[in-house]
């Protein structure tokens, strides 16, 4: 077994310690057995933490699920972020995590996301927002002689600019820094949804314009000793590098750099947490403190809907298609309960065929003319709009008039968002999305087949200018809609078109479509419904 090298240190406070102060060794680089004998000078911790990649950017949007014979149910959602008025009314939590290289501030964020136990979390790293390094710098930073421990070394506009969306609950985009090249990837991170942000890095703090959207400042201080290690285990294992080059870069500029930015913004801090993430009393306080704070933000939505814009007569925005006696025929098919699942489907589907032609014409156009077989010009019409066209489904039952849109729209894309009622709170939560890339500049068809309160709505809309789609281009297509329904969303999203084939207009106690067709989800796909259903309830999506 190779001898553990031999550390010099100076102002040592304990024999054998090594301290933050210039240290060098006297050994070669290191093999196995000595960096092993490394870890024996680190506490005694969880190996299932180690090793330690570098920090990338997250999100913890997935949806929880557990899984039964028969469905799948999603078992949390994210609560509506936004009032009656379809406007933002809360931020999302931003926890910032400040210290020094290798305190340990990785380990306590997810420790805190594990003992928060919440869906929609993101963790955002400082180590995505290195500043692209030219080909001098990059030369510099080969020769261990760049300075990555500097405010300068960290596009803040950028970081500034991207926390501030994902507070307010914009979708952005986050860089992948690859620490090879020094350079950012082609592909970015897309992130979306969060209730919580835990913003963790060296400078959190260092910047004033980015303390301003901290709701929380935690700094994690962690003996300068055990860092040092961390440190030198990282660099040699997980990186390549020889010890004399990290040792070279530790003295030159990740101490410095500590003692004059780092360390001063401690002071800052509304919390410091001492060894890092091995402090579980720290870490417990914490989490009590985000569990108060969500719970003084949660809104009710669908009660504020259910007692607004009552007794008001619809809106310019609303395109009814006409009831000829086809149209109201084929109502009277799916309404009657007695009518069969087959014929259910068939009719609806016409109605679907009917719905989709309808909602097209109002996409914008502009006048084509072409040369017939007979040589004759005719003057018709052709699509002209910024971006393609695009359709989102809202599970499940939205999902039934896909076909539809795809048999009259070649190509089109689709993307799809999961709603789901509370039945604790009775709000709308959002459980899954999946839209296209580079949505922002689509004509967006959005497709949901009853719409009562309107809620589900509102949060799918809300969801789409997240996503920087412009309100006057979404057009939401439903076969049968509540009066109350379509003031909701009218009143919110002025700019959004509704296509319907027929408004209803009661809702019961119990937010059923009055007269209404039943649960639709369940009709079209013969599964049971609950006793408890709405007509804006999204349960599980079909297999």
């Amino acid at each position: 077994i190779a001898p553990t090298p031999n550390l010099t240190t100076r102002n040592s406070r304990t024999p054998g310690a090594i301290d933050a102060g210039v240290v060098s060794f006297e050994s070669g680089p290191l093999d196995i057995h000595s960096i092993r004998s490394l870890d024996r000078l680190l506490p005694s911790i969880n190996t299932s933490l180690l090793p330690r990649k570098r920090t990338t950017s997250q999100c913890k949007s997935e949806p929880p699920l557990l899984w039964t014979s028969k469905r799948t149910i999603y078992t949390a959602g994210r609560p509506p972020w936004y009032n009656e008025h379809g406007t933002q009314s809360k931020e999302a939590f931003v926890i910032g995590l400040c210290g020094g290289s290798a305190s340990g501030k990785t380990t306590v964020a997810r420790k805190i996301i594990e003992a928060l136990d919440v869906p929609w979390v993101v963790l955002l790293s400082m180590d995505s927002f290195y500043k692209v390094l030219t080909a001098e710098q990059q030369l510099l930073a080969a020769n261990n002689d760049y300075n990555f421990d500097h405010p300068d070394a960290f596009d803040f506009s950028l970081l500034v600019h991207t926390l501030r969306k994902l507070k307010q609950g914009k979708s952005v985009k986050i860089p992948v820094y690859d620490f090879t090249t020094h350079g950012r990837q082609k592909e970015w991170k897309t992130v979306y949804g969060a209730s919580v942000i835990i913003f963790e890095g060296i400078m959190s703090f260092a910047d004033k314009e980015l303390l301003k959207l901290l709701d929380m400042k935690i700094f994690v201080d962690t003996d300068s000793d055990i860092r040092l290690v961390r440190r030198l285990r990282r660099d040699i294992t997980e990186r390549g590098r020889d010890i004399d080059g990290v040792i070279k870069q530790y003295n030159k500029f990740v101490k410095p750099a500590f003692e004059q930015y780092i360390e001063p913004t401690m002071r800052l801090a509304d919390i410091v947490v001492p060894r890092g993430g091995g402090n579980m009393v720290a870490i417990d306080l914490i989490v009590q403190h985000v569990h108060s704070q969500l719970e003084e933000r949660e809104l009710s939505v669908r009660a504020a809907l259910a007692s607004a814009h009552q007794a008001q007569p619809l809106p310019q925005t609303l395109s009814v298609v006409e009831s000829t006696p086809q149209v109201r025929g084929m109502h009277t098919i799916i309404r009657n309960k007695e009518t069969s699942r087959d014929e259910f489907i068939f009719y609806s589907k016409r109605l679907m065929r009917l719905l989709i032609e309808r909602a097209l014409s109002f996409l914008p156009s502009q006048v084509h003319i072409v040369q017939t077989p007979q040589g004759e010009d005719y003057e018709g019409r052709t699509f002209h709009g910024k971006g393609q066209i695009t359709g989102v489904s809202i599970l499940r039952a939205g999902e039934t008039m896909e076909p539809a849109l795809r048999a009259v729209c070649k190509d089109v894309r689709i993307g799809k968002i999961l709603i789901q009622t509370n039945q604790d709170t009775g709000e709308p939560e959002l459980h899954y999305l999946r839209l296209p890339k580079d949505i922002s500049e689509d004509h967006v068809i959005l497709m949901d087949c009853t719409v009562s309160t309107g809620a589900a709505a509102m949060m799918a809309i809300r969801v789409l200018l997240d996503h920087d789609v412009q309100e006057d281009k979404i057009l939401l297509v439903s076969l049968l809609m509540a009066e109350m329904g379509v003031h909701s969303v009218a009143y919110a999203f002025p700019q959004v078109k509704i296509i319907t084939t027929a408004v209803d207009k009661k809702v019961n106690d119990l937010f059923h479509i009055i007269p209404g067709i039943g649960n639709f989800g369940d009709r079209y796909f013969g599964t049971d419904a609950p006793p408890d259903w709405s007509d804006d309830d999204m349960d599980e999506p079909s297999c």
